[in-house]
C-alpha cells in the first residue's frame, strides 16, 4: 500500500516506519507544506496525519482534502486528545493514538 505519513519529528516517523508499516511504500513529509505537494504528485492509497506540525495543524489538511472531495483514507495520529479529536470533526476516517501505535495495523 502506498501510504503518505506526515510527521514533523523525523526519528518517530522512521522508528514507526520500520516496526509497523515495513510492508508498504511509505513517503514521509514533516509539513502541510510537503503533503500538499505529495498528494498534488502522487496517488496514495492512506495518509497519516500529525495533528501538531511546524506550519500548521493536521486538521487543515484533512479539512482541505475533504472539501475538495478527495476520497483517500485518512487516519490521524497524535499524542494529544484535542488534536485527535480535532481531526476526526475535520473528516479522518479514524484515529490511531501515537501512544498506541502498536495498533497501527487494525486501523489500515
Amino acid at each position: 500500500m502506498k501510504i503518505l505519513f506526515v510527521e514533523n519529528h523525523a526519528v518517530f516517523a522512521q522508528q514507526v516506519t520500520t516496526q509497523f508499516l515495513g510492508e508498504h511504500e511509505v513517503k514521509i513529509v514533516p509539513s502541510l507544506a510537503d503533503a500538499r505537494i505529495q498528494i498534488g504528485q502522487t496517488v496514495y492509497e492512506l495518509i497519516l496525519v500529525d495533528y501538531d506540525l511546524d506550519d500548521g495543524k493536521g486538521a487543515e489538511l484533512i479539512r482541505e482534502l475533504r472539501t475538495a472531495g478527495h476520497g483517500v483514507r485518512i487516519i490521524g495520529v497524535s499524542a494529544r486528545e484535542e488534536g485527535n479529536k480535532a481531526m476526526l470533526e475535520a473528516g479522518a476516517n479514524a484515529i490511531c493514538s501515537k501512544m498506541k501505535f502498536d495498533h497501527i495495523r487494525e486501523f489500515i
